[in-house]
């Protein structure tokens, strides 16, 4: 089933707020082996400027899954997730995410298209706080294999 075309330039209601805490963050720089002491140690976070512990510049990931899975569990778009490959992911920061921010994201369908019998999708990210500064935009590239 192709894509929906008229789903480009959609875009899906905010997720939930997620509270950014410490032990996350721990656990996902042990996860991605992330050794910067800032994303463990809230004295040396301090030391360099932050309010508390940094989170990985991949940690942003969870949060773009989370309002990701709105589209997926969309019926009426037409996206078999167990044909999905990867395609790329970018991030671009306007500040890091430390413990304690409180984050919502909000997705928008940026491109659909098709080649060689793939569909492609681009998404877009906006990670902001509940007070609404954005602090990280994401685009996820993904791949959805024809069949054959």
């Amino acid at each position: 089933m192709p894509l929906d075309q008229s789903f480009m330039g959609r875009v899906y209601p905010p997720t939930p707020p997620y509270e950014v805490g410490r032990e996350k963050i721990r656990e996902f720089a042990d996860a991605v082996s992330a050794s910067d002491p800032v994303h463990r140690d809230l004295a040396e976070a301090r030391a360099k400027g932050y309010k508390d512990v940094i989170a990985p510049p991949t940690f942003a990931i969870i949060l773009s899954q989370n309002a990701g899975q709105q589209l997926v569990e969309d019926q009426s778009f037409g996206l078999d997730y167990s044909r999905v490959v990867h395609g790329g992911q970018t991030f671009r920061y306007e500040r890091p995410i430390v413990a304690g921010d409180h984050l919502v994201t909000v997705m928008a369908v940026e491109e659909i298209s098709s080649r060689a019998g793939h569909a492609f999708l681009t998404t877009r990210h906006e990670v902001s706080t509940v007070e609404g500064e954005l602090v990280v935009t994401i685009w996820t590239r993904l791949v959805v294999r024809g069949e054959g």
